[in-house]
């Protein structure tokens, strides 16, 4: 199967890069990437589904060549679900499933909660819930012990110390946990073909996030409240969770029902936050199922 790079222009002049292939006519599957990586990283679960899916993974603002705004207000959820919102609308909605890992499935949350009309279903890998993400980063030391680099990445001049020395303090965020068995050197060379259009608008994320480890008691994190009903999602979701995940452990997973009412949740043994890359034939298989294709 062939993936075209497409360029999207949406309505409120934001562009998004996208990689599209699949079947025309077939069941509509959107992928979400996180950080710190692009909309390639699904390449081979499209490869797998592509004869029952017709797929879309755009690169978010701020990665690859999408739009990368300047500023921090960009890059608040609101922004951010109104640009996935536009590309459902623009691919044609309601979306079979919408498939999203680490930050990609912060904006998923988000979307699935306020505009569910826009998706039937909803597959989240390796990504926490904003309430319990929030319960767990004010209460609990050991992940505010695992989400230490948010506040390093928030500093003004972390894209410079990312970059340097061909982005030696970037790839440990793969090899620390397990990314040596699966990094090879030609996903390294996609990696920096990436990173090469800059770092900014990714880091802008966590910059424009309350949601990192608090430093001081008046940090805004302490002050945050989420209304349920701001936060449920009522759509049949989906919960695939590698659980040697140092950065998210599985205690995000802890009361989730209560904000998910049709909720399954799929643990992955030794399976890491890199889920995508240690295991793409599970990921594709769980979307099969989800389809009702498998």
């Amino acid at each position: 199967m062939n993936i075209e790079q497409v360029d999207r222009v949406l309505p409120h002049g934001i562009v998004l890069s996208c990689r599209e292939g699949g079947t025309a006519g077939a069941s509509r599957v959107m992928f979400l990437h996180g950080f710190p990586e692009a909309a390639f990283i699904w390449d081979e679960v499209q490869r797998r589904i592509a004869p029952v899916a017709r797929c879309v993974a755009p690169n978010l603002r701020g990665y690859e060549r999408s739009s990368a705004p300047a500023g921090i207000e960009p890059y608040r959820a609101k922004h951010l679900v109104t640009d996935v919102a536009a590309l459902i609308s623009a691919v044609g909605a309601p979306l079979d499933l919408l498939v999203a890992h680490d930050w990609g499935g912060a904006v998923a949350w988000s979307l699935a909660a306020h505009r569910p009309e826009l998706l039937k279903r909803l597959l989240i890998v390796n990504s926490p819930h904003p309430a319990t993400f929030l319960r767990e980063l004010r209460d609990n030391p050991a992940q505010q012990a695992a989400s230490a680099y948010m506040n390093f990445l928030c500093r003004p001049d972390a894209a410079e110390l990312l970059a340097a020395n061909d982005h030696a303090r970037l790839w440990p965020f793969f090899t620390r946990m397990g990314g040596d068995a699966w990094l090879s050197a030609g996903l390294r060379d996609r990696y920096r073909d990436v990173w090469r259009h800059g770092l900014e608008g990714a880091l802008n994320y966590y910059r424009a996030s309350p949601l990192r480890p608090p430093v001081t008691p008046s940090d805004a994190i302490h002050s945050i409240e989420f209304p349920r009903e701001m936060v449920t999602v009522r759509l049949p979701t989906t919960v695939l969770w590698g659980d040697a995940d140092i950065a998210l452990p599985p205690a995000l997973l802890d009361g989730l029902e209560a904000f998910v009412p049709t909720l399954e949740v799929q643990r992955v043994a030794g399976a890491t936050h890199w889920l995508i890359h240690e295991q793409p034939d599970l990921v594709a298989s769980t979307v099969l199922r989800l389809l009702g294709r498998h």
